[in-house]
């Protein structure tokens, strides 16, 4: 699984989205530090960015009436079977886009895997 680019989630497909509330889950959760990929930059920053990352991921599901546990919106939330966490606003990115991996070639990336996924969104 990938974080789509942040300029994408707006524009995703409800499975798209949905995935990819599920992986914000996974990777807050047991996930957090396991090698995968697509998502080890992930790991390169504070976990308080992919709080933020998830915030617009599930603010974009509220937005389209879709129901996202209320215990996900709490930033120390890791999910049931892991230990809460505390975490500190100061380590939040200040900039945009909030991973300074979604570049302009990361969104092209994007495009083109959703485009072979049959998934053809205007940029």
């Amino acid at each position: 699984m990938r974080l789509w680019h942040q300029n994408l989630i707006e524009k995703l497909p409800r499975p798209q989205l949905l995935g990819q509330h599920r992986e914000c889950c996974a990777l807050r959760g047991g996930g957090w530090m396991k090698s995968h990929a697509t998502v080890n930059y992930v790991f390169q920053h504070p976990i308080e960015h992919l709080f933020q990352y998830h915030l617009l991921v599930m603010q974009e599901m509220r937005k389209r009436g879709y129901h996202v546990n209320p215990l996900w919106w709490d930033p120390n939330y890791r999910g049931k079977k892991m230990p809460s966490i505390t975490i500190d606003k100061r380590h939040f990115a200040s900039s945009h886009p909030i991973y300074s991996e979604h570049d302009q070639s990361y969104l092209n990336d994007c495009l083109d895997n959703l485009r072979q996924k049959g998934v053809e969104i205007a940029n």
